[in-house]
Parts: C-alpha cells; sequence; structure tokens
C-alpha cells in the first residue's frame, strides 16, 4: 500500500537485490492527485515498470490523466486531457548516470512526483484552445464571441503590410 501524502513514492529494494532482467509493475490510478503545488491531475492512471539493469533501474511508463486549462482565446476554463510515456534510468553510480542525473537513493525509495510532473508539463499546450474553433473574445468589448456575437467588427487593417492580403485572394 502507497503511502497517501506520497502516493508516487516506492520502495525498489527488491528489484536491486535480484538479477539483471528482473522487472516489476507499478501501477497507479488515482480519481485525483495533486503533484506539488502547481498541478491536479484528475482521472489519472497508468503504470510504472522498474527493471534491473547492469547499470541501475531502468524506468519505463505511461500515464494519462485531466487538468484544468484556461483557454488563451475566450479565457474560459476547460478540461485537457494529457498523455505521455516516459522512459529514464536511475543509475547505481555516478559512472552510469545519464543526462537526467537521476541516482538510486542509498535507501532504494525512489519518488516519481516531480519526473511525473514534469512529463505532465511539457504536454501541456503553450496557448491552449478549448477547441478548434473557438472564436474568443470581442478585442472592443471583451464579449465571449462563442457565446453570442457583440455586433463590433474588426476596423480596416492600417498595417503597410495590409495590401499583401489582396494578393493571396488572386
Amino acid at each position: 500500500m502507497a503511502n497517501p501524502r506520497k502516493p508516487f513514492r516506492l520502495n525498489v529494494g527488491f528489484i536491486v537485490g535480484n538479477e539483471v532482467g528482473f522487472s516489476n509493475e507499478f501501477p497507479f490510478d488515482f480519481d485525483k492527485v495533486q503533484i506539488e503545488d502547481d498541478l491536479e491531475l484528475r482521472d489519472f492512471h497508468g503504470s510504472a515498470i522498474l527493471g534491473r539493469t547492469p547499470q541501475g533501474l531502468l524506468l519505463t511508463g505511461a500515464f494519462e490523466a485531466t487538468t484544468s486549462l484556461e483557454c488563451a482565446r475566450c479565457l474560459r476554463e476547460f478540461d485537457q486531457i494529457l498523455r505521455w510515456e516516459m522512459t529514464e534510468l536511475y543509475a547505481f553510480n555516478e559512472k552510469s548516470v545519464t543526462d537526467s542525473d537521476l541516482i538510486l537513493p542509498d535507501d532504494a525509495h525512489i519518488d516519481l512526483a516531480l519526473l511525473l510532473r514534469d512529463y505532465a508539463l511539457i504536454e501541456i499546450p503553450a496557448s491552449p484552445i478549448c477547441k478548434p474553433d473557438c472564436k474568443g473574445l470581442c478585442p472592443i468589448c471583451g464579449q465571449d464571441l462563442n457565446q453570442k456575437d457583440c455586433g463590433h467588427r474588426a476596423e480596416a487593417d492600417d498595417s503597410p503590410f495590409s495590401t499583401l492580403k489582396d494578393l493571396l485572394k488572386n
């Protein structure tokens, strides 16, 4: 049973003590989980497989969760599904360390929370959009154009490049 306050902390000492090739799967399934202060995930599920190698413990995992984001166009909150896979090595010593700098702690307990957070955050779009055809907000009055048309129209473009738009029509 995982510690409810640290649900991603795993005791992997029994894997270290086995021979090369031994692996164990750790399934995760949470209705809601908070990772650090800045990321809440709902319907979180997936699994991590840790396998013994000569250099350390190889972690592979596939995860899926839902998080709430704010649309960059209309500013409404919406649910975004995140999916990611990860592969990392927890090295036994400095000689085997990879670019991620993960070393297996002496107590053989690893906490996947920060890794999961980093991989999940990478999956969040830089400019999240609630739906592909989101109309956004009126630049004049701020009305959500998905809910109703306020009647304002964009003024003629006074940019020196506005005449180039005519070339695209031909």
